[in-house]
């Protein structure tokens, strides 16, 4: 099971977002220390750094939120094929896939040496996990996230192989979808088009956050549960 760390000494409150009802930012600064993203997580905020390493960090609780029900996932004719081409993993390379999604390469890079930490740490506690796709040997996609009950708040996805990273949707919904999948919510942050295809759509910032304590409350999937 995940080890719970010592609380934060931050308090977050979604329903307490600026004056702009438009915004997706909702606070500045705290820490990264794993009680403090657990906090955050737990009600409804994610960290994302604003810009530079000076910059204070930024917490977000989109006004629209990008959400998938496992029942809406969409696997065309194309992607079930393609699941056959690759094998699932789960946690076997949390780092690679980390910093795979870090790649100051890739546009809209976000993940700095801050978030790098604070996640590697939240998976050595047994919070963040990593759903890969493998072929020969090789990581060729993935995601990562944070498992906090029913909910899995994904945080971001790489693929170095066509399809790798769709796969590793797939490979996840399979792992939620136990006795309790009705009641789990996978959490994209925002809703993209080619996320769109796969299934997500928006839910409005209150319903989102009036939903959380009941996620919180299902059980983990044995998947993410440990030992």
């Amino acid at each position: 099971m995940p080890v719970e760390p010592p609380p934060s000494r931050w308090a977050f409150d979604a329903h307490l977002a600026g004056s702009d009802p438009d915004d997706d930012l909702v606070a500045l600064g705290a820490d990264l220390e794993p009680g403090t993203v657990l906090a955050a997580y737990r009600q409804g905020l994610f960290p994302m750094p604003l810009g530079s390493a000076r910059d204070p960090m930024g917490w977000w609780s989109p006004v629209h939120r990008g959400v998938l029900t496992l029942d809406r996932l969409v696997v065309s004719r194309s992607l079930r094929r393609a699941c056959r081409d690759f094998e699932v993993r789960v946690d076997t390379a949390f780092a690679e896939v980390l910093d795979a999604c870090a790649d100051p390469r890739r546009p809209h890079g976000w993940i700095d040496r801050r978030i790098r930490t604070a996640y590697l740490h939240l998976h050595e506690l047994g919070w963040a996990h990593s759903v890969e796709t493998w072929r020969d040997g090789r990581l060729v996609g993935g995601l990562y996230g944070l498992a906090l009950g029913g909910l899995f708040a994904g945080e971001s996805m790489f693929h170095r192989e066509r399809d790798a990273s769709k796969v590793a949707l797939v490979g996840l919904v399979d792992l939620l979808d136990d006795e309790h999948g009705e009641q789990r919510l996978v959490d994209v942050q925002w809703q993209t088009d080619h996320l769109a295809s796969l299934g997500v759509r928006e839910i409005g910032r209150e319903e989102y956050l009036g939903r959380l304590p009941g996620l919180l409350a299902v059980p983990l999937p044995r998947g993410f549960a440990g030992p």
